[in-house]
């Protein structure tokens, strides 16, 4: 076994907030939520604090493309009213009998202006149309840059794929038990220096009524060097524990939720990932173990099932772990 990871002294401190406030009003949600976001919701804020960029960089991709779409077309059809104001007149071959025709050409006219493409099917004539058609070109240009620019730093952003278990489980572990949680690489990037930290959070009594307390876990292993594998990060419930003698209804009735930061470096990237997670009291499973999720494989080599990553097993503890 590895040496105990020790925390720093100011973890120790009864007052330590990890940020995330001490102070407790009414029933706690989770903290953290399942996808890594903190579940705080900021009010009062203005259009100066909306950054578009940090926006779109981290929208989900289908949103971003739909977004995209939804500008490009929303572009288009202001410049074809800016023509059909000036007058179908100055848009060469753009009449189509039916002015919803006429509109529909002139807006695949602007289309290929914006573009560039240009087929020359359809052009300006006189000099508003041809102020307009240059102004919806350079939109164009700074159209497609912005556009291209966002979509190599969404593709250029370095980004934690880490699988976490769907429960914790207390298992047995030695002659007592342990908290114990799996995490895994779910791409196919190499991580290394893989270090992960968990706190413990609880509402207790205080002298001001109840207040949330942070602990930390100390682990059997803080770090791993290479991460091909699961990892089974385990917190030995020893006396010194503040797990020690508690049960299931104990971290119910304390709103218990044990918090998690994982962080490595990709060498891919060439930076450091990180990745958050939590669970609550009635995400822990009390008596079981993991099940393996690799394998050897009949040409020697390791396989992982990453759908065995959260697969559990009854396992009784013994006796002394209960008390």
């Amino acid at each position: 076994m590895s040496k105990p990871y020790t925390p720093s002294p100011e973890l120790h401190d009864p007052g330590y907030d990890p940020g995330l406030t001490q102070k407790y009003a009414g029933l706690l949600k989770r903290i953290i939520n399942k996808d890594g976001d903190f579940n705080v919701h900021r009010l009062g804020r203005t259009w100066r604090d909306f950054h578009p960029y940090l926006f779109l960089i981290s929208t989900p991709w289908v949103t971003f493309l739909l977004l995209l779409t939804a500008a490009f077309i929303v572009v288009n059809t202001l410049f074809t009213g800016l023509y059909m104001a000036l007058g179908t007149e100055h848009i060469k071959n753009a009449e189509g009998g039916a002015r919803a025709w006429t509109f529909l050409n002139i807006f695949f006219f602007s289309v290929d202006t914006l573009t560039t493409v240009g087929y020359g099917n359809m052009y300006p004539a006189g000099t508003p149309a041809n102020i307009v058609s240059a102004a919806e070109a350079l939109t164009g240009w700074l159209f497609f840059a912005i556009a291209t620019g966002l979509l190599f730093g969404r593709f250029s952003k370095p980004s934690a794929r880490f699988g976490f278990s769907k429960t914790m489980v207390v298992a047995p572990y030695m002659d007592g038990s342990a908290l114990e949680f799996r995490v895994v690489n779910r791409r196919s990037n190499n991580l290394i220096e893989v270090e992960a930290r968990v706190l413990l959070m609880t509402v207790e009594p205080s002298g001001n009524g109840v207040e949330r307390k942070y602990t930390p876990l100390e682990l059997e292993r803080r770090q791993v060097l290479f991460f091909p594998l699961p990892w089974t990060v385990v917190h030995p419930i020893e006396p010194s524990s503040p797990l020690y003698g508690k049960t299931a209804e104990d971290l119910e009735r304390l709103q218990a939720e044990v918090m998690i930061v994982v962080k490595g470096f990709d060498d891919t990237f060439g930076q450091t990932v990180h990745a958050r997670a939590s669970y609550r009291y009635d995400e822990i499973v009390w008596g079981a173990k993991f099940v393996s999720a690799f394998e050897v494989g009949e040409d020697g080599d390791l396989v992982v099932h990453l759908e065995k990553i959260g697969s559990v097993d009854p396992q009784p503890l013994p006796e002394a772990a209960k008390t």
